[in-house]
């Protein structure tokens, strides 16, 4: 009996350690984003060589002395309405090309901007938005210094969707805003990411994201369960288009159902059928340019 008690004991320091050591793994590794590279300004000349747009360097620096960088395009017949682009985690930049080459045939300033840990700008880590959300509105600053540009939108795809809907309480100039596959909150899409990578379910993995973002907030000053796109735009009146793909099972569709029923009057939801993470404009392409463009010219 006392053998079993003495098993049983080390049985549970052993998965207390184990969890612990999980928990910190994870949060490193959510927090530090690999394999970060400057975007090219190849990528940039080509992009306004087939738009028929101007370009140059976008720099600022966040509140927090971070050094953020991006780029900015103008197409030849610019009105004065700018659109901000914000990428997906582990992504720069670059991965906004496609959203700003039809954005600026259609005649709209384009600022395409590497979120901070992200590309060439500055950032030992990543938020998720806790601190990304004050960027947007330092960039949204910028923009209306420049030449010409009396209207603010934004898109935002995956983290950057995220991103930019907690920077609205902050950032009321925005007239309207595009989000494709956001989480509702990180807490909520970390449990799902770790369910679904060991097969455990919710009251086995929650002690471990919990025990994270104690972590997290003990060794960076970070509480995670602050990044919320939910709680952000509970009262915001921004009109809000929420698209996601019905075959997202990186962050599953219920996040935008759950974001639409936040605030049902600010937002509209549209599911596209088939869409696997952030991909509804391979599948419904023109369907989808058309339908982005319509929402911020109506707005």
């Amino acid at each position: 009996m006392l053998k079993l008690a003495l098993l049983l004991r080390a049985a549970l320091i052993g998965v207390f350690v184990g969890s612990l050591l999980l928990a910190v793994v994870l949060t490193e590794g959510a927090l530090h984003i690999p394999g970060r590279a400057a975007p090219s300004p190849l990528a940039a000349n080509n992009l306004a060589r087939v738009t028929n747009s101007t370009w140059k360097p976008a720099r600022i620096t966040a509140a927090d002395g971070i050094p953020l960088e991006g780029w900015l395009f103008r197409p030849s017949d610019a009105g004065g309405s700018a659109v901000i682009l914000l990428h997906g985690v582990g992504d720069s930049r670059l991965g906004m090309m496609e959203h700003a080459h039809y954005l600026l045939g259609a005649g709209f300033i384009v600022l395409v901007p590497d979120i901070r840990g992200h590309g060439s700008s500055g950032g030992d880590i990543t938020t998720y938005g806790i601190r990304e959300s004050g960027d947007v509105h330092a960039w949204a600053d910028w923009l209306f210094r420049e030449r010409g540009i009396q209207r603010l939108y934004g898109m935002g795809e995956s983290l950057g969707a995220a991103i930019l809907l907690q920077s609205l309480p902050r950032e009321p100039r925005f007239r309207a805003v595009v989000a494709e596959c956001p989480f509702a909150t990180f807490e909520e899409v970390a449990n799902y990411r770790l369910e679904h990578a060991s097969h455990l379910a919710l009251p086995f993995t929650w002690p471990v994201v919990r025990t994270a973002f104690v972590y997290g907030r003990l060794r960076y000053g970070i509480d995670l369960r602050q990044a919320s796109p939910a709680a952000a735009i509970r009262s915001v009146r921004t009109p809000i288009l929420l698209i996601h793909g019905s075959r997202d099972v990186n962050i599953p569709p219920e996040h935008s159902r759950e974001l639409h029923a936040a605030n049902p009057a600010a937002t509209q939801l549209w599911e596209v059928a088939g869409a696997v993470h952030v991909a509804a404009i391979s599948v419904q392409p023109s369907r989808f340019v058309r339908t982005v463009t319509d929402w911020f010219r109506y707005h």
